[in-house]
């Protein structure tokens, strides 16, 4: 009788372990997909800035809290930086900056991006 209740004891030690490592699983992955949704919407406001600067090179009034799939990203120019910040319906964020130069000879003008920041 007690090698029952010791085997009955250890199982359900085992399933109890095995579940709680799912439930950390899920709410790893849930983490890392609503993270992925940030910085798409991140990327979405960047790549709506370039799209207005690619029609005008010296706009500079960015956008406030402009709703992209269920969230919203705010952009700010400043001279050759253009930064994204994204926020998601979850509440997660991303940031996304572009150091860009834009060359001469449009509209619709080249925007060549020098470099790319995520998330510093």
């Amino acid at each position: 009788m007690l090698v029952v209740v010791l085997i009955a004891a250890l199982m359900a030690a085992v399933v109890m372990g095995h579940l709680q490592i799912g439930t950390e699983e899920v709410q790893l992955m849930q983490n890392h997909i609503r993270g992925a949704e940030a910085l798409a919407t991140a990327e979405a406001g960047l790549n709506d800035a370039l799209a207005q600067l690619r029609q005008n090179a010296n706009w500079n009034t960015g956008f406030v809290g402009k709703p992209f799939a269920g969230g919203s990203y705010t952009v700010v120019v400043n001279g050759s930086t253009v930064a994204s910040m994204a926020t998601t319906s979850a509440g997660f964020t991303a940031k996304v900056e572009a150091e860009i130069t834009t060359a001469p000879g449009g509209p619709p003008y080249v925007i060549r991006i020098n470099r790319l920041r995520i998330n510093e």
